[in-house]
């Protein structure tokens, strides 16, 4: 079976036009019938172009009109039949939740395909693995049934648990009630007491929650680190934000050298992504899990030029917002990250960051991928690590300003000031933008860096109920909200 999906792999990586053609062919016919599909006249689409003239590419909240009417009980919106499940996730830069349709054929065909095809290409990769001869501990967030009790709301991580067949939970922990409880802080320290008895040998989560989770395994266990607790643990599948930030803490805490980490890119959107080879050269995008892709330069997106280009002209070290119609009932739904291409036979991407997440407050126009280079630069200079940060522009006066970087430390620098001297000499060499406004002070001034010690950003999350599941910390703002509310926790 694994090697029958790797072969199906391989095969539509020699055709990837023809893959994706198929996959939007099959969209169009099963959403013609749909009431978005009558209003968007999906009859008279014949080939790309009348899709792209057909369909306005939209935000969440353009779309949220016919989410809402799909959670209202009304059926075949943009999907046909009833949505069951809603993936809740708050993103990163906004606090109203969004809503997310995850259908039977997302669920199926997409996001559970993910999850074996993750696991056939690490072991096509690593065919000596012993991986099934112990289990797998799998960090979630929670659900809950609505109050109409016709759909569930949750994290996408929680659907994923709740609907995985017998024989995959018979492989896991922590037990069903445990992964799907509300109360994050309590479902951590049950999770922990279940899995220092177990013989671990993968582990899925977000890093930032999943170190939270083995420093107490290794607290209750007594062991000096993560390999006398579990000496079979060998595989590591991660995802939702950037690994390499945390990298030096897992394996301080994991010293294995048979350890290995896989990223995937299964958002609540879908499964868009997975590293296919080790050590990664990007991500494979995968082009048959019923997902099109369209993609916007976001040299034109940022002048509010929604012009897209299809798979078969995209290029090299473009920065793109990225575009997907599908078999969730999304059409033309612009998702938020922007991605790049680090391959494009096989195509294969690297994520930057998030439309909504950059600071050009000043016409710096910082991401996220330059501000997390620096900091895994510098931190390796200074003998450092970090367990988060936020950064926020600070006005000063006449025009001139500069940025605020709230950072929490798991090991200090000795010296700050150095710090921040090289940090801001590195985001310099980065980006050219921040650079010609960093010159002479010209608009831009030093860094500034407040040092959050007393688990702050915690408790930020746990004040806007943003504990556990794939909720993060926003890396970038372009006003002092965050930055503003944590400042008041200090």
């Amino acid at each position: 079976m694994m090697q029958k999906r790797i072969h199906n792999i391989e095969k539509f990586c020699m055709n990837p036009i023809k893959t994706q053609e198929k996959v939007l062919k099959k969209l169009i016919s099963k959403g013609k019938n749909t009431k978005f599909g009558k209003e968007h006249h999906f009859s008279q689409i014949t080939k790309y172009s009348h899709f792209k003239n057909n369909i306005p590419i939209r935000t969440y909240e353009e779309f949220s009109k016919y989410i809402e009417r799909t959670r209202n009980g009304e059926q075949n919106v943009v999907w046909p039949g009833k949505i069951k499940w809603f993936s809740k996730s708050s993103g990163t830069t906004n606090a109203q939740s969004k809503f997310i349709p995850v259908t039977d054929e997302s669920l199926k065909e997409c996001h559970f395909k993910g999850g074996k095809d993750m696991l056939s290409l690490y072991g096509n990769n690593f065919p000596f693995s012993d991986m099934y001869n112990g289990k797998g501990l799998m960090l979630g967030g929670s659900l809950k049934n609505s109050e109409e009790g016709d759909y569930k709301d949750g994290d996408l991580s929680a659907i994923l648990l709740d609907e995985f067949p017998f024989w995959v939970n018979y492989h896991r922990i922590p037990d069903i009630h445990t992964a799907l409880m509300e109360d994050w802080e309590n479902k951590l320290e049950r999770i922990a007491q279940q899995a220092v008895k177990e013989n671990i040998t993968n582990l899925t989560g977000v890093p930032s929650w999943m170190l939270i989770l083995l420093k107490r395994v290794l607290l209750i266990s007594g062991k000096k680190n993560i390999s006398e607790v579990w000496p079979k643990l060998e595989l590591y599948m991660h995802g939702g934000i950037n690994f390499e930030p945390y990298k030096e803490q897992f394996k301080a805490l994991i010293p294995s050298k048979k350890m290995n980490y896989l990223e995937g890119y299964n958002a609540s959107e879908g499964f868009i992504a997975i590293q296919d080879k080790s050590p990664s050269e990007g991500l494979l995008l995968m082009l048959d899990y019923g997902i099109f892709y369209e993609f916007i330069p976001m040299k034109n997106f940022k002048k509010g030029i929604l012009e897209t280009t299809n798979l078969k002209d995209v290029q090299l070290n473009i920065n793109y917002a990225l575009v997907i119609s599908t078999n969730a009932g999304l059409w033309r739904y612009l998702i938020g990250d922007i991605i790049c291409f680090t391959n494009l036979s096989p195509f294969r991407i690297k994520i930057i960051g998030r439309t909504k997440s950059f600071l050009n407050t000043f016409g710096e126009e910082l991401v996220i991928d330059n501000t997390d280079k620096a900091l895994i630069e510098v931190c390796k200079k200074h003998h450092a690590s970090i367990k988060d940060y936020t950064v926020a522009p600070i006005f000063i006066n006449k025009g001139l300003g500069g940025h605020q970087w709230l950072i929490e430390f798991s090991k200090e620098p000795q010296d700050i000031q150095g710090f921040k001297v090289d940090l801001d000499k590195s985001l310099q060499e980065l980006n050219s933008d921040y650079s010609a406004k960093r010159s002479q002070n010209l608009l831009l001034n030093m860094p500034d860096i407040i040092l959050i010690k007393n688990n702050e950003f915690y408790l930020w999350l746990k004040k806007n109920k943003r504990l556990g599941g794939q909720y993060k910390i926003p890396r970038l703002s372009n006003d002092r909200k965050v930055v503003e509310e944590i400042i008041a926790l200090l």
